[in-house]
């Protein structure tokens, strides 16, 4: 951890210096960051909280999301002080007027974050309730503290300005994303963007739930545990996942009902045959071999006796196979041994038992599913089904519902929910692509990318929203919004990229999972913010003209 966390922290300072070319602005924007980690621990730490290997990333990616807004604010102070102002008016400038996007964008996250508190698996609350510590405090160290910090140091002119013609010679090339502001060119944009979403909702349709390899989940495929536990299953009848089904009769002699041996002994010979079942094991099957072992091992006596008291003395043998049956006989078990814990053959067998308690039933008898790390694992999948949508659902509504109360302009909700749905759903499509099943580790990745991912689109909405309101037409203060914004979003999402891209070299593949995932949103998220949102806004504004004047919460003009 220590590791990873020294080489993004260097790449992150390189990073950062080469956009400033500074390293009292470098380190200002580090250092804050940093505290609102340091903080991050201590609160943890007095919540009795840990940081497991699922919520280990948290501390990269809350230390990455302080970096980026840290961005934009040496990106507004460096272009004030470049345009004559000293370095206390530009703080301060840049306090007024990043405080309202920025407070937005972390309470966004924040929202994202502690939505995920709603999934009932211990390991998402933990990652929840650290993210959105971290976010929190951001609000703090990297809007307020930041820009405190910064009024207190001389920072000459001729620097700003040698760092703002960089700049611009560095955004030459996205010269061509200024186009995006004529109505001609905005309208093949967003054309191009809807059927790039009609695109990725096909090719992301099937996606699994689950994990989608064979071996521990946790580890990569070549691992030495997954390549022992490979061999052990392809040259032994035995699987080391297992999924245990429970026949339970509050009558207590189960050990004694014929019925009930005979419907265990039929959903096992049904399990049996479904795809990724390595053997099956169960008081029928242990009762037959018994029965067999009894008869000096004739093949045709492995049966069940039909007489109760008989049957109830061949079950009495097996009190010792621990699993098979409960001490007061009101309880039987079907151990189900698979091959993997793949998605689809967990799929495939609880499919299976579903179907045959609703087709086979006993008076009295329950079947319930499942113990067992598969059976686990298959709670686990549901609960990651039924939880996904709603996640999602939450997080749209509160980037909606905060947009609407900052903005009080419903053309602001949707050009920055449009491209930021177009980003979640490309999303999807590389996890297809990729074999990147919907667990516990990636569905989080995909909520707190939706939170964190809108942030580019509020930063140039909002300067988009300033230049209106100083006068500029549409076309100009897109253009101006772009031009003024499009290098440091760039460098914005390469930071938080940076931040969770060393993951992707981790031995743990639920974390390397996590870190190329999170890397790849945050890019597409980019791309969309600078390409989709200004054409939303273009065609938008063609085909609906404003009648009022731009609201622009907090604006004060310079």
């Amino acid at each position: 951890v220590f590791r990873f966390f020294g080489l993004a922290f260097v790449l992150t300072a390189l990073a950062v210096y080469w956009y400033c070319r500074s390293w009292r602005m470098t380190a200002l924007a580090l250092v804050c960051s940093l505290t609102s980690l340091v903080w991050q621990f201590g609160t943890l730490h007095l919540l009795g909280y840990g940081l497991d290997p699922l919520a280990v990333l948290v501390p990269f990616l809350v230390f990455a999301i302080g970096v980026s807004h840290g961005i934009q604010q040496i990106n507004f102070i460096l272009r004030n002080i470049a345009y004559g102002a000293d370095t206390y008016t530009a703080a301060r400038r840049s306090f007024t007027s990043l405080l309202v996007p920025g407070t937005l964008a972390l309470v966004t996250a924040f929202i994202s974050f502690i939505t995920l508190v709603l999934i009932p698996i211990p390991m998402i609350h933990e990652l929840a309730i650290a993210a959105a510590i971290g976010v929190a405090y951001k609000i703090v160290t990297n809007l307020m503290m930041l820009p405190l910090m910064a009024s207190y140091f001389n920072f000459s002119p001729a620097w700003a300005q040698r760092a703002l013609a960089e700049h611009g010679q560095r955004a030459r090339w996205l010269s061509f994303m200024q186009a995006t502001a004529k109505p001609r060119v905005a309208r093949w944009v967003t054309i191009a963007g809807f059927a790039v979403f009609a695109l990725a909702f096909w090719q992301s349709q099937g996606r699994h739930i689950g994990s989608l390899h064979a071996g521990a989940p946790e580890l990569r495929e070549d691992a030495r545990y997954n390549r022992d536990a490979a061999a052990i299953v392809s040259r032994f009848d035995v699987g080391l996942d297992w999924l245990t089904v429970v026949f339970s009769t509050p009558a207590g002699n189960a050990c004694g009902n014929s019925e009930l041996i005979n419907l265990v002994d039929r959903l096992g010979w049904k399990l049996q045959q479904s795809p990724g079942v390595v053997a099956v094991e169960s008081a029928a099957t242990l009762g037959k071999f018994n029965a067999a072992g009894l008869n000096e091992g004739y093949p045709k006596m492995a049966a069940l006796p039909g007489e109760s008291r008989e049957l109830g003395a061949n079950m009495a043998t097996l009190f010792k196979s621990s699993g098979i049956r409960s001490s007061g006989c009101d309880m039987l078990a079907l151990n189900v041994y698979l091959a993997d814990h793949k998605a689809t053959t967990i799929q495939n067998v609880v499919r299976d038992v579903k179907a045959f308690r609703t087709q086979d039933r006993l008076k009295g008898t329950d079947i319930r599913l499942a113990s067992g790390n598969a059976g686990v694992q298959a709670a686990t999948n549901e609960v990651l089904e039924a939880t996904e949508l709603p996640m999602m659902l939450y997080v749209y509504a509160a980037i909606v519902a905060l947009v609407f109360l900052t903005y009080r302009d419903w053309r602001a909700m949707l050009v920055c929910c449009l491209p930021l749905t177009v980003s979640t759903w490309v999303g999807y499509w590389f996890m297809k692509e990729l074999d990147i099943g919907l667990t516990v580790a990636t569905l989080p990745v995909m909520v707190l990318a939706v939170g964190i991912g809108v942030d580019y689109a509020f930063y140039i909405y909002n300067r988009l929203q300033l230049h209106r309101a100083s006068g500029m037409t549409q076309q100009a203060a897109l253009a101006r919004a772009l031009q003024e914004e499009g290098m440091a979003t760039i460098f914005t999402a390469l930071t938080l990229s940076v931040g969770v891209a060393t993951w992707a070299f981790s031995e743990l593949k639920f974390q390397a999972d996590m870190g190329k995932l999170l890397a790849f949103m945050f890019m597409v998220n980019m791309v969309t913010a600078l390409t989709l949102l200004p054409a939303f806004v273009t065609v938008l504004d063609s085909l609906l003209p404003r009648r009022a004047a731009v609201h622009v919460p907090g604006f004060v003009q310079h």
